[in-house]
């Protein structure tokens, strides 16, 4: 079926495909009379606007670019999702592109979106953060919005305070009454899981419950890596009584290898995770967290961008950091199993 073109829709109004123009996009001078005529052929030729026509007149495509991690990651699905409702909403579409997690060189990946002209881009990789490459291709192109910091002082940030994370969660575990506490965090290469660790060994040191190195156990984000951890951990000190997991499929993996070690939760080791997943308060016993509201993040990242492509705007606006909350569930609340 062929499109419909605006000539068409003037041929069959009686007037000049200018007018049609104008109508259509709400500019200029047209007769009410003649408005309503025109706007009801194109309903019956059933028109849909072109968005490349549309964006050579405007200078903008109404499209935004989304560089992303791992889209098997339910931050990030969660966060594509918030953001991906509110551009449409707002009458714009996505281009994603998904990083590798082991991607070193992502200069061909931002250049694609350079080339299909997109109003502006978020980025959602930590895997970014540490590229040169990023700055050098968007900084001072198109505005950019970002939920990690990444080289240069050209992106917007809206996220959540890492550090405060690592805090509640410390400040938690020791009003529960746990005192010999331990953490997994994600890879240490990532700032989240640097600034989550920070927050935590200050919570902690405040309360003169020591953080040394061997109750710090590094995994990469996945179940597998909070099981090995945990086994590590416990092997080393079998007197930890309370770990945190910096996300909530670690913890998963410490629920796990806590009851292959016979340990009970929460009465001999509590565990508290990050995201609040939707399996998190199914899990035996269900899971304690910290809730990141990764869909609200995704919608006001796209406010943002949308509001300084309005601007005409380069320029990095004040960071938006999201507040977060503990979900408190059986996982430690002593004698509540």
């Amino acid at each position: 079926m062929k499109r419909v073109t605006i000539k068409q829709i003037a041929q069959e109004a009686g007037v000049s495909y200018q007018i049609v123009s104008k109508v259509l996009n709400n500019q200029g001078r047209v007769s009410e009379e003649t408005r309503e005529r025109i706007l009801g052929i194109a309903d019956e030729l059933g028109y849909v606007p072109s968005r490349i026509a549309r964006s050579l007149v405007s200078k903008r495509t109404k499209t935004l670019g989304f560089v992303a991690g791992d889209l098997s990651n339910y931050f990030i699905t969660q966060f594509i999702v918030g953001a991906e409702q509110e551009a449409r909403q707002q009458d714009h579409s996505f281009i994603v592109i998904s990083l590798q997690n082991d991607a070193s060189d992502p200069k061909s990946d931002l250049s694609l979106l350079m080339e299909q002209h997109v109003d502006g881009v978020l980025l959602a990789a930590p895997q970014l953060e540490s590229s040169s490459e990023v700055e050098t291709i968007l900084a001072g192109k198109l505005p950019v919005v970002s939920i990690h910091p990444v080289s240069g002082d050209f992106t917007s940030i809206v996220d959540s305070d890492q550090e405060e994370i690592g805090a509640q969660a410390g400040r938690h575990l020791i009003e529960k009454g746990y005192s010999h506490i331990a953490t997994i965090t994600g890879t240490l290469k990532s700032r989240a899981a640097q600034l989550r660790l920070k927050g935590m060994r200050h919570v902690l040191e405040s309360n003169r419950i020591p953080l040394p190195d061997h109750l710090i156990a590094e995994g990469n984000w996945d179940a597998d890596s909070g099981y090995q951890a945990t086994i590590r951990l416990l092997r080393d000190d079998p007197n930890i009584d309370a770990i945190f997991a910096q996300n909530d499929l670690m913890a998963m993996g410490v629920l796990h290898a806590l009851n292959d070690m016979n340990y009970r939760v929460p009465d001999d080791c509590g565990v508290i995770g990050c995201d609040d997943l939707p399996t998190s308060s199914h899990a035996i016993p269900p899971l304690s967290t910290i809730r990141i509201p990764v869909y609200e993040t995704g919608q006001r990242a796209v406010q943002v961008l949308l509001g300084k492509i309005e601007e005409e705007s380069m320029r990095p606006s004040p960071a938006i950091l999201l507040p977060t909350r503990i979900v408190a569930r059986q996982s430690t609340m002593k004698g509540s199993v």
